[in-house]
């Protein structure tokens, strides 16, 4: 919690003054109390003008700032404060929450400490320190700042409450038992208290003081939902069905559509012989939550019960398709019959197993894991036999349950269950991998990592956890052990291909460590064979598709599918092709892998594509592929490979005549059921076709493309107002952006035209033939109006009549203008002074997430930055725990940290924007920048790359050479430090060279959207051509060369 001090006037002004700075200063801490943050700030302003030595106000400033999610400032106000008085205990501890909010721990812990050590009775600063212990994985350290804060105040009964909850995490029920109670006894109407110690008589087997302590929760709380629902559970539990009913009918009615209460109210009801309400209230969880798979299985048991064996059985089979190994509904459906195909053999193992095993729920969670995994029965049995002596509360199950709920998209559900197999079970290596999975996919990184650790602590062999962990390492720059951790990531996916496992590096993944293509395309091909395994448990036969366009009246159907139609750096990419393909001879589907997020990118598709279907509201892979192949589609487009959303099972079910992989996934898919990849010469040179299972697909320049024209037509043309420095008019101090940018010029006196020479071929700037025109505004009241708007922080101002923005305020001012999906009205200024750059030195930038930065990229940057002496690299906190991990391996390669700036991640316009600040931008050799090289080089900026043997390599290459500034492409490490060297210390020649981006983007076919869709029309139709006559896939790397022209 933010701490801030009561009374801030502390001043010796008159008696008036005193008592109108006091009651502003009363009004600001009434207004951050009610959550009026804005008002508060408003007048806290005011006094700190008034006072800006005032501790007092500093540190209500810092709090609000925080309150509102601005770190940054509120850091700042706590750093004032401390100097003002270096003895505050709560302006350290307000910085220690900066520091736990940006995954700083450690510092965060620092801080609340000396916070402590300061102010000994800071009760606040001990629950803070108890929050980021907790977060930083010690439970212990945690537990006695709690305990610490309660010597200081006993009386607090929700911080006794938590330290029970804590204790109940470590297993010390009876601890955990003895903080509710003195809870209670502190205040015997805190119903929470009542409802967690019910929760610990519950895990303790005392069934009955559980119910007494969850009804007592209610009677307190009548509206306490989650108490209502454990009531209902442990009266299940105890069979006692009456009172079961009527708790879950009480929490029905206050939250309706609960899914889960209406699945267990239904299995009470079951209990109790009411076979048709149950399965009336076992549908009605279904509708509510279509992915409930245990719903279904109970479903087919009340069915089953009614005699409806045909329908009980679609039912256990569609709970298995939803989760492919839920052991009930596997063991109810081998009772009615064994016809699960090509998993027969494992149907037949299952039976086996419950014949000896008949509490066969315990190994649910790893007969999941094996099923989707390759079904080694062998491995089950053994989980099985081990989580039975280890726990005989089952904590496998608990965790492997977590394994399914977060293939369901619940990782709420997951969180829980794994949390609950490390209660049961500490040292349970796979359920601390597991809980770390999901603090990895939610992006806390620091979280993930302490998970990783502590499950390969208790469990050294551990492929996947080691394999998770590297990355984790790698998201976050920790390149501690850099090259033992490489060459030990490469022997276990060599050992688990070896053994044919599905190998724990995934896929999307694998470009970024040292493996063989052949690894690489095995990994890719292992993954592809799981989505062969789910589709053939659906017993589906294999489809008719057309053999000529008849049906469709001549048009090729392509069919595009993504779970990216939305605002996703794919729909930036493409978001304008559907629409553009020539409606005379295309028929253009898309199919959403995901629900509608509301923006205009899912508007503009939908609008412009023929014909749109939301696939995410049909979840059967099969009913989905039959979608598809109803439409009549000839050409299916995988957008996803396997990155998140995919549903590669829909193209291993064939449900067109032709399959390509475009745009959305940076290699091979490695499975049978592509047949193309669409790229480029350079991307994928003919002489490494070996590394593809698909066949090359070749587009004449580049397969890449962006929007960017459509999206920022405001960054076609732009100003600058003149920065001198050394005799040069810099293009990239302050510049000018907008629709409406040459009007305003006009408006403007004494704005001058500078040429800028883009080629060698010319002699001097003065030589006008192809030379790029750029306006200088001079320092004229204009110009100092529109500093002073960025030095002052202000929102915007009007010239001339015309409304001239600050570039940091675009989410204030129009939020669909900040994200992409509409273009800026107004004139927007950028400036190097926003983002803490320096005005008089080179910039050379890159704004990719940082875990395409390795050792020897950064090597390179380093000894780029040491030859330019007057230069600083700008990176982006992406995420921000990487920050001092660069940081320290820079400076122990000899680079300052005052020669990196890091900004923070901004909204996709000002992110595209701000890339005209920088003068050259140095691409990730081991994995480029893909849209963020072509949202760099549409602000103009060069790009200097090298590329390596990946696809995912080459892809900045075959940008530049469709742009045509193939000088920029370096052919080694020396090379690509030698021309950002000459960029950064030949002024002409950077001058010429951004020119010539700054033309080449609007010239050249690279952002050319409506000539791209024309190639890849032709490419189309060669597929199909080549198709209806019969023959199998083959390479097409020929091409005719379509003219360029500039985009509308």
């Amino acid at each position: 919690m933010a701490s801030s001090v009561g009374n801030v006037a502390d001043s010796t002004e008159p008696t008036k003054r005193m008592l109108s700075f006091q009651g502003l200063a009363e009004l600001a801490h009434r207004e951050y109390q009610s959550g009026d943050f804005e008002a508060a700030e408003r007048h806290c302003m005011q006094l700190w003008r008034q006072e800006p030595d005032n501790t007092g106000v500093l540190l209500l400033l810092s709090s609000i700032h925080f309150q509102c999610r601005r770190l940054d400032r509120s850091a700042h106000f706590s750093t004032l404060a401390i100097k003002q008085n270096p003895m505050l205990a709560e302006a350290y501890s307000n910085l220690g929450n900066v520091y736990k909010e940006r995954g700083q721990l450690q510092e965060a812990i620092e801080h609340y400490r000396h916070a402590l050590r300061l102010k000994p009775d800071f009760i606040d600063g001990y629950i803070n320190l108890a929050a980021a212990l907790v977060a930083a994985g010690d439970m212990e350290g945690a537990v006695q700042a709690y305990v610490s804060a309660l010597q200081y105040n006993p009386d607090l009964y929700c911080v006794r409450s938590d330290l029970g909850n804590l204790l109940k995490a470590l297993g010390r029920l009876e601890e955990a038992k003895a903080c509710y109670l003195k809870a209670i006894e502190t205040q015997p109407n805190f119903a929470v208290a009542w409802s967690n110690l019910g929760c610990v008589f519950n895990a303790q087997g005392e069934i009955w003081l559980a119910i007494h302590h969850f009804e007592k929760a209610v009677t307190l709380d009548p509206n306490f939902l989650d108490a209502y629902i454990n009531l209902g559970n442990v009266l299940k539990e105890a069979r006692i069905f009456d009172r079961a009913v009527a708790g879950y009918l009480r929490a029905l009615s206050l939250s309706p559509n609960h899914a889960v209460v209406h699945g267990n109210l239904a299995c009470v009801y079951y209990e109790q012989g009411l076979i048709d309400l149950a399965i009336d209230t076992y549908r009605r969880a279904i509708e509510l939550q279509p992915h409930f798979p245990d719903a279904y299985c109970n479903l087919a048991n009340a069915l089953k019960e009614k005699g409806n064996v045909s329908e009980a059985e679609e039912c256990y089979n569609t709970a298995l398709r939803l989760c492919p190994t839920h052991a009930d509904s596997l063991n109810n459906l081998a009772n009615i019959k064994r016809e699960q195909g090509n998993i027969e053999d494992a149907v037949q193992l299952y039976r086996k197993a419950l014949e000896v095993f008949p509490e066969f729920a315990a190994a649910h969670s790893n007969l999941a894991s094996v099923l989707q995994q390759q079904g080694k029965l062998q491995e089950a049995l053994m989980h099985y036999k081990e989580a039975i002596r280890i726990s005989p509360t089952f904590a496998d199950a608990y965790s492997n349950m977590g394994n399914t709920l977060k293939e369901m998209q619940d990782v709420q559900g997951a969180l829980q269950c794994y949390t609950r197999a490390i209660q049961i079970n500490p040292a349970f290596a796979d359920a601390h991998s597991n809980l770390a999975s999901i603090h990895k996919d939610s992006g806390n990184i620091p979280e993930a990592i302490a998970s990783y650790r502590t499950a390969l602590k208790l469990k050294p062999d551990f492929p996947d956890a080691y394999c998770n962990l590297a990355h984790c390492l790698q998201i976050v720059c920790d390149w501690t052990d850099y090259d033992e951790r490489m060459k030990k990531l490469v022997s276990i996916v060599a050992d688990q291909l070896e053994k044919n496992r599905l190998p724990s590096v995934h896929p999307h993944h694998s470009m970024l460590y040292p493996l063989s293509h052949g690894f690489r395309k095995a990994i890719a091909e292992r993954h592809g064979n799981l989505c062969l395994d789910k589709i053939n448990a659906l017993h589906k036969p294999p489809y008719e598709h057309p053999k000529d366009l008849k049906a469709s009246g001549g048009r090729l159907r392509v069919g595009y599918v993504s779970s990216d139609f939305g605002n996703h750096p794919t729909s930036h990419l493409m978001q304008s092709i559907p629409g553009m393909h020539n409606p005379e001879k295309f028929e253009v589907f898309c199919y959403a892998l995901s629900p509608d997020d509301s923006t205009n990118f899912r508007v503009k598709v939908i609008a412009e594509a023929h014909h749109f279907t939301d696939l995410s509201q049909i979840p059967c892979n099969g009913k989905a592929a039959d979608r598809i192949h109803q439409d009549g589609v000839h050409i299916l487009v995988n957008m996803n490979g396997y990155t998140k959303g995919a549903r590669n099972e829909l193209f291993a079910l064939r449900a067109a005549p032709i399959q390509a992989m475009w745009l959305g996934y940076p290699g091979t898919s490695g499975a049978p059921f592509m047949d193309y990849i669409i790229s480029d010469k350079e991307t994928s040179p003919i002489e490494v076709a070996e590394q593809y299972s698909e066949k090359l697909a070749y587009m004449p320049n580049t397969f890449f493309i962006g929007d960017h024209a459509n999206m920022f037509p405001h960054l076609k043309k732009k100003a600058v107002i003149d920065f001198k420095s050394n005799g040069h008019i810099f293009d990239n101090r302050i510049v000018l952006n907008g629709i409406d940018v040459k009007a305003f010029l006009d408006s403007l006196p004494d704005v001058k035209i500078i040429k800028m020479k883009c080629d060698n071929n010319q002699e001097s700037a003065g030589d006008t033939n192809g030379a790029l025109s750029m306006p200088v505004i001079p320092m004229n009241t204009a110009a100092e109006a529109i500093i002073n708007m960025i030095n002052q922080g202000q929102i915007q101002v009007t010239i001339n009549g015309f409304t001239v923005s600050n570039g940091l305020a675009t989410t204030q001012i129009n939020n669909k203008a900040a994200t992409g999906e509409e273009v800026p009205r107004t004139v927007v200024v950028t400036t190097r002074s926003q983002y803490g750059l320096p005005e008089d030195s080179i910039v050379y930038c890159n704004f990719n997430q940082l875990y395409k930065i390795d050792p020897p990229t950064l090597q390179m940057w380093a000894n780029i930055l040491k030859r330019v002496p007057n230069s600083v690299l700008w990176l982006l906190r992406f995420p921000a725990v990487g920050e001092p991990n660069i940081v320290q391996y820079a400076q122990n390669m000899g680079l300052p940290s005052s020669r990196i700036i890091f900004s923070p991640v901004a909204p996709k316009e000002e992110h595209v924007r701000r890339g005209q600040l920088a003068d050259v931008c140095l691409d990730t050799p081991l994995c480029n920048g893909h849209t963020t090289g072509m949202d760099v080089l549409w602000a103009g900026t060069p790009m200097v790359t090298m590329p390596g043997e990946t696809l995912a390599s080459r892809v900045a290459a075959s940008q530049l050479n469709c742009l045509g500034c193939p000088e920029l492409i370096a052919h080694s490490r020396q090379d690509y430090e030698d021309i950002a060297v000459k960029l950064g210390s030949d002024m002409e020649y950077l001058k010429m060279i951004r020119a010539r981006v700054w033309k080449q983007r609007i010239c050249s076919p690279l952002f050319n959207t409506k000539q791209y869709t024309t190639d890849l029309e032709r490419l189309y139709l060669q597929m199909w051509e080549h198709h209806s006559n019969g023959n199998k896939p083959e390479h097409m790397v020929k091409f005719q060369t379509v003219e360029t022209s500039e985009n509308s």
